[in-house]
């Protein structure tokens, strides 16, 4: 099939809307975005390119007024939006559009399952797949910049002129070797996922070393952490530039009780101690004062030497059936989960599997996964079923 290589600008509410209606018709379409991320919490749209495998159409956001015939293409459940490592991307409709797409088939996770390697860019699997190659000279571009030059306008096109065309021989090799079902699970819970309302109350759990602090450390850290989540995104500033994650943890653990204490923290931005000197130190005192029945809880350690031989024995588990299914081990698990296994039998009690190997992924590791921890010199890899 021949693709256009001239793309079509789209920049008026009247040319989007008759170009989502005519989408609407279509069971896929390729979707891409480009954005600028470099000063703000939330990423500034600069540029959302559609193909409809013939055309690629070029819509500017910041010509755009009316996005709703967008936002209701982006939604229609009988148009699957075919996107490459899509992360990104679904948070910039959050942004631009107040909705994550959906259904959607990532091609990236795609890939993988059909053998082509685990976290491939798009660029590499449309030589993988088509034998073509597109140029990626205009990934750190300024797609804020009007007009756009003649060479960001190709490579925005090319991003999703032969995507169409991949997503169809990956589901041809998806279906053959039975595994589609799979992708579609794992898409459908990055929706699930990405459609989560926020919750800020966790956000210590993921600082270096908190599992160190004291359960009045920890209510410090959290009450820190929760301050910082909301006014990055009331400032729109990104999270490290309002302060870092080691100045929180310093802050927590020494709980300086006036601006001559707090101002000998390393590395808080002269800024946000000129701005914030105050409210921090009053989220110490309060935090600090607070009923200890409201602290966290202490956080788990790292696992200790002991617990390494059964760590041991599961990854040898996943990678021998990983080896038999001719996937990438990472497809299949990771490394959080094999950790969340460990800990799940510390306390005497059954071994319980992470919720997301209790899906499609039971049956190919999760129940060997189990049969290893509770029995390790008696496990083998298995050769689960599969079905679409």
């Amino acid at each position: 099939m021949m693709i256009s290589t001239e793309p079509v600008w789209i920049a008026q509410d009247a040319e989007l809307a008759e170009l989502c209606a005519r989408l609407r018709q279509q069971a896929a379409i390729a979707v891409d975005t480009e954005f600028m991320r470099t000063d703000t919490f939330y990423p500034i749209a600069g540029l959302i390119q559609l193909g409809d495998g013939k055309t690629s159409y070029l819509i500017d956001p910041l010509a755009i007024e009316n996005f709703s015939p967008l936002r209701a293409l982006m939604l229609d459940e009988n148009v699957v939006k075919v996107l490459h490592s899509c992360s990104e991307d679904i948070e910039v409709f959050d942004c631009l559009l107040g909705e994550v797409p959906a259904p959607i088939f990532d091609t990236q996770i795609a890939a993988a399952f059909a053998g082509f390697g685990f976290s491939l860019g798009y660029a590499g699997l449309v030589k993988a797949v088509l034998g073509i190659e597109i140029p990626k000279d205009e990934t750190r571009s300024d797609w804020l910049q009007r007009p756009l030059s003649a060479s960001q306008l190709k490579y925005a096109a090319l991003d999703v002129a032969h995507m169409l065309i991949v997503y169809g021989k990956l589901l041809q090799l998806l279906k053959t070797s039975e595994r589609l079902a799979w992708v579609k699970s794992d898409c459908a819970d990055l929706v699930l996922n990405a459609r989560k309302p926020d919750d800020y109350t966790e956000a210590f759990q993921k600082v270096g070393f908190a599992w160190k602090l004291r359960q009045v450390e920890l209510a410090v850290l959290r009450d820190l952490c929760i301050w910082r989540e909301v006014e990055a995104r009331t400032r729109d500033i990104p999270r490290n530039r309002l302060i870092k994650e080691p100045s929180l943890f310093d802050i927590a653990r020494k709980q300086p009780q006036d601006a001559t204490q707090l101002h000998r923290i390393e590395d808080i931005p002269s800024r946000t101690l000129r701005n914030d000197t105050e409210t921090i130190l009053a989220i110490v005192r309060a935090s600090s004062a607070s009923d200890p029945e409201t602290w966290p809880v202490r956080l788990e350690p790292p696992l200790a030497l002991q617990d390494a031989p059964l760590l041991k024995d599961l990854k040898k588990y996943v990678r021998e059936t990983a080896d038999t299914l001719q996937l990438p081990p990472e497809l299949l698990i990771r490394k959080k989960e094999y950790e969340a296994i460990v800990r799940s039998g510390m306390k005497g009690g059954a071994y319980a599997l992470p919720e997301r190997l209790l899906g499609w992924r039971y049956d190919v590791i999760g129940k060997g996964l189990l049969k290893v921890a509770e029995k390790p010199d008696t496990a083998e890899p298995l050769l689960p079923p599969v079905s679409e």
